[in-house]
C-alpha cells in the first residue's frame, strides 16, 4: 500500500465512522447541547464537512463543494453561509442549527469523494512539495492531508462520543 492509498483510505473514515452511529441519531440530539457545550452533533458533522471542503477546494484550486452544489441555501440561515466554524464564538457555534440529518451525511459524503478524486489524481511525488513556508517546519502536501483528514475524523468521533452519552442533554 502506498502513501495515497493510505490517504485515500483516511479520507473515507469520516464517513465510514458517521455510518456507524448516525442510524442512533434522534433530532432531539442533533442539536442538543450536552453539558453546555456549544458544539453540538450537527454543528461538528458540519464543521468536518466544511474545514475538509474549504481546505481541499483550495489544494485542488477548485471551488468548495458548499457553493458549487448549492449547500448553502440548503442548509438554510441557520448555518453561516461564509465560514466553516474556525473562530466562531459559542453563542455562533450554538447557531448552527439542523434539523435534517439526512442533509449533515449527503454533504459529508460530497465532500468525502471530492477528497478521494483529489487524490486519485496526485502523484506521490506531489505529497512532497511545500504547501505552506510560514510554518517551522514548513507544511508539505502530504502533512496537510493528514492534518485535514485526522481533524474531520475527530469530530465525527466527538459526535459519535456525544451520540453514545447517556447525558445528551
Amino acid at each position: 500500500m502506498d502513501a495515497l492509498e493510505i490517504l485515500t483510505d483516511l479520507a473515507r473514515r469520516p464517513l465510514d465512522q458517521l455510518d456507524l452511529f448516525w442510524d442512533d441519531v434522534d433530532a432531539g440530539q442533533l442539536n442538543a447541547h450536552p453539558g453546555g457545550h456549544p458544539n453540538s452533533i450537527a454543528w461538528l458533522i458540519w464543521h468536518a464537512g466544511r474545514e475538509t471542503d474549504a481546505q481541499i477546494a483550495w489544494l485542488a484550486g477548485a471551488e468548495e463543494a458548499w457553493t458549487a452544489g448549492g449547500w448553502t441555501s440548503r442548509f438554510g440561515p441557520a448555518v453561516p453561509a461564509d465560514g466553516y466554524g474556525y473562530g466562531q464564538s459559542p453563542a455562533q457555534a450554538r447557531a448552527v442549527v439542523v434539523t435534517d440529518k439526512a442533509l449533515l451525511r449527503d454533504y459529508l459524503a460530497v465532500v468525502s469523494r471530492a477528497a478521494m478524486d483529489y487524490l486519485a489524481r496526485l502523484r506521490p511525488g506531489d505529497l512532497d512539495e511545500v504547501i505552506d513556508a510560514d510554518w517551522d517546519p514548513p507544511v508539505t502536501r502530504g502533512v496537510r492531508l493528514v492534518s485535514i483528514f485526522a481533524d474531520a475524523l475527530q469530530h465525527v468521533g466527538q459526535a459519535a462520543y456525544v451520540a453514545g452519552s447517556p447525558e445528551r442533554h
